[in-house]
């Protein structure tokens, strides 16, 4: 019984994926077939378009999986201890250093290898 519904779920979904493609698709066409009209209702029409494939795209099974992925990614970013302003200066100010040090060891590398390579050939 139970692999009907998701077998039955599947092909609702497959349905759905169908709707979501026909919609973008009535996008890129309505965009290119309606070029002549001006930029900010083509625009306001490709954002209808892909609110309601969004929308649609939301009802199939993974797009409910994805939703739940956004909301524990959302839980997540907020449990992140961000550096305060010290701190990240601080960081900053090592990485600039750093970068530099090993800059002007490279350069210093290939002054060399130049020159050694210049006093080889002639």
């Amino acid at each position: 019984m139970e692999s009907r519904a998701v077998q039955s779920s599947s092909r609702f979904d497959l349905v759905k994926w169908l709707v979501v493609f026909v919609l973008v698709a009535a996008g890129v066409v309505g965009n290119q077939y309606f070029s002549s009209e001006s930029v900010l209702y083509r625009v306001l029409a490709l954002v209808a378009l892909g609110v309601v494939a969004a929308y649609v795209a939301l009802q199939t099974d993974r797009g409910r999986r994805f939703a739940t992925l956004l909301k524990e990614a959302r839980v997540e970013i907020r449990k992140v201890v961000w550096p305060t302003r010290p701190e990240l200066v601080q960081t900053t100010v090592i990485v600039v250093v750093f970068v530099l040090v090993v800059s002007l060891i490279l350069w210093g590398m290939d002054s060399l290898i130049s020159w050694l390579v210049a006093g080889f050939i002639g």
